[in-house]
């Protein structure tokens, strides 16, 4: 029978020559070495954080606030820091998904071909390579100098930017990947624009949506120069939201830079939480992008 077979098949069927079969094993090789390579800053700062931050990590990190310097048997800290972290990203949260959403519906579902479309999704384009420090100085002046102190409202509206390009352009991709059949259908069954959109485009576009969510909040909780210029930092609870709150990021910027061996140690074990905190972020956001490609 095989001297039946097409010689074209003949060809694809037959093991390749030993100098293709030797060149493909060394591009591999080459791949993997540049893949390794690339991956070894990373792993590097990542095994350096655990080394040296989740030793020192007890359940009065979670707990207690941060003892002065040099002082003996008192518990020590940075549940403030934990709180006011999650406090700002919230805020951020709740300003920037539902304009981010809205604004990606827009662009998606209503706007195709009209020059506003097109301008706004280049503005938000340009805000998402806005650097995180222009967008704190931004923040100081509209927030800071018109409330006449740091807050962390003034920290989480400056998240709030930060966040709002990534869940735009996330949600504007999701949307475009619902099949146009199911809109023609839904509008086929007597549904209006409204309804079509809400019920079956976004409804369908929810798990991209979610994903590109908890990525922008895997980014706000690791910023720091935004809160620099607006939420400031605090040793205590956070006051309200109209006072000075602490962070995560900045406890971190502020013990690198301390004389101190101590705070020195703390800065490592609350870069281990809040990388921790950022890799559950992206973990829900592949669980949620594995169970939309399951379906």
């Amino acid at each position: 029978m095989e001297d039946n077979f097409n010689p074209d098949l003949r060809d694809l069927i037959s093991p390749l020559p030993l100098g293709r079969s030797l060149f493909s094993a060394g591009m591999t090789a080459i791949a993997f070495l540049l893949t390794g390579l690339a991956l070894l800053p990373l792993l590097a700062i990542l095994a350096k954080i655990l080394i040296e931050g989740v030793p020192h990590l007890s359940w009065e990190v979670f707990t207690s606030l941060p003892a002065p310097v040099g002082s003996q048997g008192e518990p020590n800290g940075f549940a403030n820091a934990i709180l006011g972290t999650l406090i700002m990203v919230g805020i951020g949260a709740v300003l920037s998904i539902p304009i981010g959403v809205l604004t990606a519906i827009y662009l998606a579902e209503f706007g195709k071909g009209k020059p506003i479309a097109s301008i706004l999704r280049f503005m938000v384009t340009i805000l998402s390579g806005v650097p995180s420090i222009v967008v704190g100085v931004f923040a100081y002046g509209v927030i800071v100098l018109t409330f006449k102190g740091f807050s962390a409202l003034a920290g989480g509206f400056a998240l709030a930017i930060v966040m709002l390009p990534v869940v735009t352009l996330a949600t504007e991709e999701a949307l475009k990947l619902v099949p146009t059949p199911q809109r023609l259908a839904s509008a086929a069954l007597g549904a209006n624009p409204l309804q079509t959109t809400f019920r079956i485009v976004v409804a369908t576009a929810l798990p991209g949506i979610t994903t590109g969510v908890l990525l922008a909040v895997a980014r706000a909780a690791g910023e720091t120069a935004p809160l620099i210029f607006t939420a400031l930092f605090t040793q205590n609870w956070p006051e309200g939201l109209l006072k000075p709150a602490p962070s995560l990021s900045v406890l971190i910027y502020n013990y690198a830079n301390s004389a101190f061996v101590e705070q020195n140690q703390m800065a490592w074990s609350a870069s281990a939480i809040l990388v921790g905190m950022v890799l559950l972020f992206n973990i829900l956001s592949r669980l949620v992008i594995n169970r939309r490609l399951e379906k």
